[in-house]
């Protein structure tokens, strides 16, 4: 809601006794602007000027840096300086910006999610009543007013609830340790926020669950096709977690028929064969076990 996105700053700050000093330190200019991209997070949280990615796992100084931009070792600068003048308090979930009523008021945001939640129930009453005669014409305005209000009461809702679109960074590197083991010719590097990787990854999450992915992934190594054995190309992530690829790979579509699984071994990749047969018959098995149609989809994707 754009009411309540914002905090306030002093335009005297640059005089300020902390400011003039932290200016002087190497790096200083980007320390200030470090601090001031602190309170905007911590008027996001809207938690009383703590900043924490949820209530159980804090920001750390390798994720600020990739969110703000900044070189780890000016993050660390930043957050060492300011903490050493009382500017912020480092706890152990947390970061916490003192005396934030100076920046935000909250007992004004209170004062402004009610307004609006008296605003939602005011229109739901109306549209209840207006339900005969003429009053059926003005039916769609007041269903468009209400639409509207709960629009702003969602967005102001999320504002406040920032962990839903933030992966949490340990899940983000147990998935990238997970994908590099299975195998593949090319590794996994990032996954890095703002990217469509990123979102594309938050989109199945939001659909299926983190463990889902895992489980996903497990069923890789179980499709040579998929691996790259049949074919010059094999699966990559970015093809993974597209929508109807990640559904398809999830449900073992593209398994090899007889549940014959590849797996990474000490020396190198093993199979583990379920049924009996010859190599040959085993190839020709996987060979059909798409369909052409099948198989021509998946290239298309794939390319």
């Amino acid at each position: 809601m754009a009411d309540v996105k914002w905090i306030r700053l002093n335009t005297d700050m640059f005089d300020n006794a902390k400011i003039k000093y932290l200016r002087t330190l190497p790096e200083g200019n980007n320390i200030v602007l470090i601090w001031v991209m602190l309170l905007s997070k911590a008027g996001k949280c809207n938690s009383n000027g703590y900043i924490f990615l949820t209530e159980s796992i804090p920001y750390t100084p390798e994720m600020l840096s990739a969110e703000f931009g900044f070189d780890l070792n000016t993050i660390k600068l930043a957050l060492a300086s300011l903490n050493n003048l009382n500017m912020i308090q480092l706890e152990e979930h947390s970061i916490l910006i003192p005396g934030w009523n100076e920046h935000q008021n909250s007992d004004g945001l209170d004062k402004i999610r009610e307004q609006t939640r008296k605003r939602v129930a005011k229109f739901r009453e109306k549209q209840k009543q207006l339900t005969t005669g003429n009053e059926k014409s003005n039916v769609t305005v007041a269903l468009s007013n209400e639409t509207e209000i709960e629009r702003e009461l969602e967005e102001e809702i999320d504002i406040y609830n920032i962990s839903k679109d933030i992966l949490c960074s340990t899940y983000v590197q147990r998935l990238i340790k997970k994908w590099n083991s299975i195998g593949l010719s090319s590794t996994l590097k990032t996954i890095n926020a703002g990217t469509n990787r990123y979102k594309m990854l938050k989109a199945r999450i939001r659909q299926y669950s983190e463990e889902e992915i895992i489980n996903a992934i497990d069923e890789v190594p179980k499709s040579d096709f998929l691996m790259g054995r049949i074919k010059e190309f094999e699966i990559t992530f970015d093809w993974f977690i597209k929508p109807n690829n990640f559904t398809k790979v999830l449900e073992g579509n593209y398994r090899n028929k007889g549940g014959k699984a590849n797996v990474q071994g000490a020396n190198g990749v093993q199979s583990i064969e379920q049924d009996s047969g010859s190599i040959a018959d085993k190839f020709k098995e996987r060979q059909h076990r798409l369909t052409d149609e099948e198989r021509r989809r998946a290239e298309e994707e794939l390319d």
